[in-house]
């Protein structure tokens, strides 16, 4: 059971991933909620770069699908325990850049928290 609900969770980080990389096409205003002041949102330079980030985020996604399909459980679990690397890193960059620390820990610390929760209940 607990398996599912992880591989459940997997599902929903990897749609999420490719959601966020999305919305770097979309609406590039939106990284301003990413947490770093003074983000330059309307610079068509920052674009370029946050449209680098978004593939990123993109191809992150698909990985879990598709690991979800080819896969155990126990590789897409240490896919995911690595890939929580990156909201952790995301949180530092964040707190270093004296953003907001309800951003650091609340979206990008609680997002690497939930990915090692889920990558626990997908090696168990």
């Amino acid at each position: 059971m607990l398996t599912a609900i992880a591989t459940v969770l997997a599902g929903l980080l990897g749609a999420a991933l490719i959601f966020m990389g999305g919305s770097a096409f979309t609406t590039p205003q939106a990284a301003a909620g990413f947490g770093i002041p003074d983000t330059p949102a309307d610079d068509p330079a920052f674009q370029h770069w946050l449209r680098v980030k978004g593939m990123r985020e993109i191809a992150c996604g698909v990985s879990i699908f598709v690991l979800m399909l080819v896969a155990t459980t126990s590789v897409l679990g240490w896919y995911v325990m690595v890939l929580a690397a990156i909201p952790a890193g995301d949180a530092v960059v964040v707190l270093r850049s004296g953003g907001p620390k309800a951003t650091a820990y609340g979206v990008h610390g609680a997002t690497a928290l939930v990915m090692l929760a889920t990558s626990i209940g997908l090696l168990v």
